[in-house]
């Protein structure tokens, strides 16, 4: 790597230096700036529409704005700046699909079913990311840019249709003749959020673990090439066993918080997930030694922040009133991805000043605050069934 500074990717990994160069890092940051623009303000859409309506009309959004960079890339017309309007406008309308989708599922299954359901789509999503990079990156090296991205414009037309065909009818919050501001709206999610303990400490936790999981990504980078001495064939390797882990977390998801209980399960699975890049600063020697053993770290690591991400997912969708769950999706989404870029500097800036190895295990017992915030929260102590919403939320003001 040429430089220890990085930026976040769409996936929250950070991404070399390098692409502050030639002009990608600014469609990377027109790309993530929705995430900061528009969370709050899709959180309180969210609520007021059926997110079957919002995901196909995103859809198809998303389907035009690609299939038009196409085009315009095949026409010999896509310059630089138009590669930004395109960032921004694929950002924007994925922010109100995510939160749309992560509305979606309560609408759509009774409570009880919530965790079973959220295994199911988190682990089909992470089968299709095991493949999905690798196609893209074929697409783009053996044919050309714009034919990817007539490729990403099929899949979401593929995404549109499938979304359309849904045929269970959507229960909605009942809305009153004259709704509240959108900005009344914003207001009452962040006061629901910091007003309940447990979601106050998701939100929280999540918090902590992008700050950190930015900055551990930063000098995890910078330390595979420069201190392993590995090519770059096989850091994409070792990275992509977070795919089959994730799979993996995704099917331990559905039976082990009902058998051991929530709470038992969200601490454990955070501190052995996060935990496990404390390992990595000891590893020396050949490749032969170190590849199998960051493949196993970003196994396990895979495995088990994917435990998390469905159980919590579960629990905050659990505890969280019909009416509001947009926005505290949104509101949590807010805090949590904000932090990423301030945590990928901490990263570059550690590891400039006191190099890889002793910057990554700071960087990854940081990581460790996010499971002790949940340990000495109510959290920890959630059974085998979770607990009802309250019934009457924080009203409008």
């Amino acid at each position: 790597m040429p430089s220890s500074s990085s930026a976040v990717s769409d996936s929250g990994r950070p991404v070399p230096s390098s692409l502050w160069r030639d002009g990608d890092f600014r469609r990377l940051w027109v790309g993530q700036a929705p995430i900061l623009l528009l969370s709050l303000l899709a959180g309180a859409w969210v609520d007021r529409w059926r997110t079957r309506t919002l995901m196909v009309l995103t859809d198809a959004g998303r389907t035009l704005a690609l299939g038009a960079a196409a085009v315009a890339g095949l026409l010999g017309g896509l310059g630089l700046p138009a590669l930004l309007v395109v960032a921004f406008a694929v950002g924007s309308l994925s922010v109100f699909f995510d939160v749309a989708y992560q509305a979606s599922l309560v609408r759509l299954v009774k409570r009880d079913q919530l965790a079973r359901a959220n295994s199911a789509l988190e682990g089909s999503r992470s089968a299709a990311q095991i493949g999905g990079p690798a196609l893209g990156g074929t697409l783009v090296s053996v044919l050309s840019a714009p034919i990817a991205a007539a490729s990403s414009a099929v899949f979401f037309a593929l995404s549109f249709l499938s979304i359309r065909r849904i045929g269970r009818r959507e229960s909605i919050p009942e809305r009153s003749e004259r709704p509240p501001r959108v900005w009344r709206q914003i207001h009452e999610g962040l006061r629901f959020v910091a007003g309940d303990t447990s979601l106050r400490t998701v939100c929280l936790a999540s918090a902590a673990f992008q700050f950190f999981f930015a900055a551990v990504m930063t000098v995890y980078l910078l330390l595979l090439p420069r201190d392993l001495h590995l090519s770059g064939t096989a850091v994409g390797l070792a990275l992509a066993a977070t795919g089959p882990g994730a799979l993996l977390g995704s099917l331990l998801a559905a039976r082990l918080p009902s058998r051991f209980g929530y709470g038992a399960v969200l601490v454990s699975a955070a501190a052995l997930g996060d935990g496990v890049f404390l390992f990595v600063p000891a590893l020396h020697g050949s490749p032969m030694v170190t590849i199998p053993a960051l493949l196993t770290v970003n196994f396990v690591f895979g495995t088990f922040s994917q435990l998390v991400n469905v159980t919590i997912m579960a629990i905050r969708q659990t505890v969280t009133p019909d009416r509001m769950q947009g926005r505290a999706a949104a509101t949590i989404n807010f805090v949590g991805m904000g932090l990423t870029p301030l945590g990928s500097l901490l990263g570059g800036l550690l590891a400039e000043a006191w190099g890889t190895r002793a910057s990554l295990l700071v960087t990854a017992a940081g990581m460790l605050l996010s499971p002790a915030l949940m340990a000495l929260s109510p959290l920890a102590h959630l059974g085998r069934t979770l607990p009802a919403p309250p019934e009457t939320p924080v009203p409008s003001t």
